[in-house]
């Protein structure tokens, strides 16, 4: 028998979760929805697998894997998110994280997951592998090309690039920093300009790699 924690601060999500994965019968699914219930149960139980929701309320999914295995160094966890992780991917896998699951993953996929999890095999989805592969295509091409310019962005322009981080749209973003949604574009299209990168997603891995934004925001 597979067991399996699912972490989810929705609770509908969390028990929809749970009926897909009990559908099959090796696997036995318990589901918290906040952190206070995790720190509770894991001082007393271990579980095979942990799928974890990467935006929480109170703390977020890479924070409270962090917690889980200070307690239990071996645990296999995944991160499950409805947002974009490939600018947070180093971080995650740095932390002990095992994987990567769109809550978009179909029923098959999401089982997979759970049993290379098991076998400590790294779970990701393929187009975050492309990705991957798009970026170390990038840095060899920077590498024979020479030293990479030295870009510097206003304290408005990492603020921008970390709500993009957030999964943010120019309309949110917008919201938050007082400005029109047209100000906003014309302030992300500066940004590509000066990353020398042509999307959201390229513009939030680039900063990182320079050090200009660092960690997992929430």
């Amino acid at each position: 028998m597979i067991s399996i924690l699912v972490v989810d601060d929705h609770v509908a999500v969390g028990l929809g979760t749970k009926a897909l994965i009990e559908k099959y019968d090796e696997m036995n699914v318990d589901v918290v929805h906040n952190s206070i219930e995790v720190e509770k149960i894991i001082k007393n139980q271990k579980y095979d697998v942990y799928l974890i929701d990467l935006q929480m309320p109170n703390i977020n999914g890479l924070e409270l894997s962090k917690k889980i295995l200070k307690i239990h160094s071996e645990a296999s966890i995944l991160i499950f998110t409805g947002f974009d992780v490939f600018a947070h991917y180093n971080l995650l896998i740095n932390n002990g994280i095992l994987g990567v699951l769109s809550k978009t993953s179909s029923e098959e996929q999401v089982i997979n997951a759970i049993h290379h999890a098991v076998k400590k095999e790294v779970v990701l989805p393929y187009q975050l592998v492309r990705q991957l592969r798009i970026t170390e295509n990038i840095s060899n091409i920077s590498i024979e090309d020479g030293p990479e310019r030295a870009v510097s962005l206003n304290e408005e322009e990492k603020k921008i690039l970390v709500e993009v981080s957030k999964g943010k749209t120019n309309r949110e973003l917008a919201e938050i920093l007082n400005l029109s949604q047209r100000s906003v574009e014309y302030k992300l299209t500066d940004i590509f300009h000066k990353l020398q990168v042509s999307s959201r997603m390229e513009a939030v891995q680039k900063a990182q790699e320079l050090g200009i934004i660092y960690t997992l925001t929430i």
